[in-house]
């Protein structure tokens, strides 16, 4: 359940966009309302009362105040006589833009990569999360030190001002410098003990697979519903931000390690997709990617467009996803079945393989979980006995752990056990296997 700030205690903001009428559109953009409607979700997620929004028109924007002096006027009228706190502006300011907005609106003016990065310095729970924010806002703040004005003079007064804090931004570049070199020093200790943890993991009959997706699209919904595991699930926009790993057991009994990921949103701060290197990495080294998308939402083949797009920047264009269309129990009163989204999606995916599910109610878990089953050619499943040692029982012990038994049966001095077995598993109890045995049918197909 989320839990929202009385009116009183949210700051007051208006919301601010510009569409360029004399530029050519991108294919998969999404239209001003769309974009400022997202950006509202974001100033909500971040504890803000939306007071007006206000989208402007132009051929271009104004280099002085991105909206220009007809405009401004229009705005600093609304901005007094509502008594506003903030000005959310839907693009990225230069500092002369933002100072300038704020000495002619007196309040403060935040922009869209600031307000997503105070939402990440707000979630982030862990030391390694709290440094990847912090690295990320540094970057941005960096060029901008002499363009600070009003957010310069107030310490964690509101939007746009949690992270880094006043005493840092009033150091001289040498230090800021000096910061963010011992922060990535840091970090890149950080992605040196993930990349041991995951060689220990793979040391492990385990393969990993990832959670993807734009932002709200129900990932730790699903994860949890998939591991039983307790992950915040919130409608808020980044609501979880630390990765956390599970592990999952598939029909065949192999288990395999599921990964649950910062969700992706466009216009994504470069600063953060470069802080968030090594969080991303458990992307790039998945097996295979779920890449989840909100059924729901008109815009769906819009953010499962952008994912693939940022999944090819960061280089995990090649490896094998499931589309997993969440939701689908929402689906109900629009005009598009989930079947007609399913085939839409999947062939704008390259034809990736797909499947319609409710992380809410479980609706289609089982065939998800089935489809993944199938989709791990490099650890197929095979049947086999085994003749184990009285003394090397623990054996039998992993074969209930990891495989599936269907028979065992105590001779005078082994056991002999029937079982459906991973690849993987069947190297570490190879010595032990007696026969290749024949069946009418090959299980998991």
């Amino acid at each position: 359940m989320t839990h929202s700030l009385p009116d009183q205690n949210r700051e007051r903001a208006i919301l601010v966009a510009v569409e360029l009428t004399g530029r050519k559109r991108e294919p998969d953009a999404p239209e001003p309302e769309e974009s400022l409607q997202e950006l509202a979700t974001l100033a909500e997620s971040a504890g803000a009362q939306i007071i007006e929004k206000i989208l402007q028109s132009r051929a271009t924007f104004d280099q002085a105040t991105l909206i220009g002096s007809g405009k401004l006027d229009e705005l600093r009228s609304v901005v007094k006589a509502m008594d506003v706190d903030v000005v959310i502006v839907d693009h990225e300011l230069g500092g002369t833009q933002q100072r300038n907005l704020e000495r002619s609106l007196d309040c403060r003016v935040v922009d869209r990569t600031q307000l997503i990065l105070d939402i990440f310095a707000h979630r982030a729970r862990t030391r390694e999360g709290q440094l990847q924010v912090e690295l990320a806002q540094l970057n941005y703040l960096l060029p901008r030190l002499t363009g600070k004005g009003i957010a310069m003079s107030r310490l964690g007064a509101g939007i746009g001002t949690r992270g880094p804090g006043e005493t840092k931004l009033e150091t001289d570049r040498r230090r800021i410098h000096h910061r963010i070199k011992r922060i990535q020093h840091d970090l890149e200790s950080v992605r040196g003990s993930r990349g041991i943890q995951r060689r220990l993991r793979q040391a492990v009959p385990l393969q990993t697979l990832a959670l993807v997706g734009y932002t709200n699209a129900g990932k730790s919904t699903l994860f949890n519903r998939l591991t039983g595991a307790g992950v915040l699930a919130d409608a808020r926009m980044f609501a979880t931000l630390d990765p956390t790993v599970r592990q999952v057991q598939l029909p065949s009994r192999r288990r395999i390690l599921l990964s649950d990921t910062v969700g992706f949103i466009r216009q994504l701060p470069t600063t953060l997709v470069q802080a968030f290197r090594a969080t991303l990495e458990e992307v790039t080294e998945a097996a295979i990617l779920l890449h989840v998308v909100d059924a729901s939402s008109a815009a769906a083949a819009g953010h499962s467009s952008h994912v693939r797009r940022v999944l090819n920047e960061i280089g995990a264009e090649n490896t094998p996803q499931i589309l997993v269309l969440n939701k689908a129990d929402l689906l109900g009163g629009t005009s598009e079945s989930p079947a007609t989204l399913l085939r839409r999606l999947s062939g704008e995916a390259g034809g990736a393989p797909c499947v319609s599910v409710s992380a809410h109610n479980g609706d289609g878990v089982d065939d998800l979980l089935e489809l993944i089953d199938r989709m791990l050619p490099e650890d197929p499943i095979e049947f086999a006995t085994f003749h184990i040692p009285v003394t090397d029982l623990g054996v039998v012990h992993l074969l209930h752990e990891f495989a599936r038994v269907t028979s065992e049966r105590y001779l005078a001095d082994y056991c002999e056990v029937e079982a459906e077995v991973s690849a993987s598993v069947l190297r570490r109890v190879a010595q032990y296997k007696v026969a290749q045995t024949v069946r009418d049918t090959a299980p998991f197909v």
